[in-house]
């Protein structure tokens, strides 16, 4: 008996793929990306309560980023199209299956700033490992320090140490952070790969758990090309008109923040809670 040889037969409703995502709505701008997502919002509210300790925090904190870079994956990485041999081709000529898939071929960089970003980084350092061409993808290391005034207040970042494994050229540049609550510090890292390291990147993707208005008022301004992405957005010390409000409507006199720039409702010091180190 002859086998036929196995050809590729194009099922059109995988090639060209949709890439929306279900969103909360807000007029923060089009880069500003806010997940209506009940599942990861549950496992957020348990990682913020009081009660919630190690090792239950950092199980949620890499549980929770799996699925965040999966929804950036989805959206912001290019796609091609792929046929491969299903194990049926050896039987069928229509073993083959053709559609849209994740370039593997797509160079990355994930950054960690250190400390409360070390976790979410190196999740999501192997979840694009498992993802993309290995070669490809690369994580760095900073060290921020927030600069305090004699109030305590946040007045700025330094950037310390850091780790960078070499240029960025054509490169999504990763920054899993999980607190986005001045902006300060992503601001200052992200300004200085842009002026200091080699290469024009593809892309710039910031990954947090939770940011503030005060946050998004600094990235926007800061770096209007900045995708960012984050399951839940805290404007809690907000006047109380403000929060029956659409999310960006009132921007200017939006809050998240208490006076020391810790942010409410939030979930205390992530810095601090995954490291159980409370200084």
């Amino acid at each position: 008996m002859v086998q036929q040889e196995a050809q590729a037969y194009v099922d059109s409703a995988y090639t060209t793929l949709p890439r929306n995502r279900v969103e909360l709505e807000h007029d923060y701008g089009p880069n500003v990306h806010i997940l209506s997502d009940p599942f990861l919002l549950t496992h957020l509210a348990y990682l913020c309560e009081e009660r919630t300790v190690q090792p239950a925090i950092n199980t949620l904190v890499s549980d929770l980023y799996q699925y965040l870079i999966h929804a950036m994956l989805n959206s912001e990485f290019p796609l091609v199209i792929k046929s491969v041999r299903t194990r049926m081709a050896a039987v069928s000529p229509y073993g083959v299956w053709t559609g849209q898939v994740i370039d593997r071929e797509t160079k990355t960089v994930t950054v960690n700033i250190v400390r409360a970003g070390s976790l979410p980084s190196q999740v999501c350092f192997d979840y694009l490992n498992k993802t993309l061409n290995p070669e490809l993808v690369r994580q760095d290391h900073v060290v921020m320090a927030r600069t305090l005034n004699e109030k305590g207040e946040v007045i700025g970042s330094t950037l310390g140490d850091s780790k960078i494994g070499g240029d960025v050229e054509d490169a999504v540049l990763l920054f899993p952070d999980p607190m986005g609550a001045t902006g300060s510090s992503i601001s200052t890292v992200i300004d200085y790969y842009k002026k200091t390291v080699p290469g024009k990147v593809k892309k710039i993707v910031a990954a947090h758990l939770i940011i503030t208005p005060e946050y998004i008022r600094k990235m926007t301004h800061d770096h209007p090309d900045v995708k960012i992405y984050a399951i839940r957005l805290d404007r809690g010390a907000s006047p109380a008109e403000v929060l029956k409000c659409r999310l960006g409507e009132k921007l200017e006199i939006e809050k998240g923040l208490t006076d020391k720039q810790y942010i409410v409702p939030g979930g205390g010091g992530f810095g601090e809670i995954i490291n159980n180190a409370y200084c």
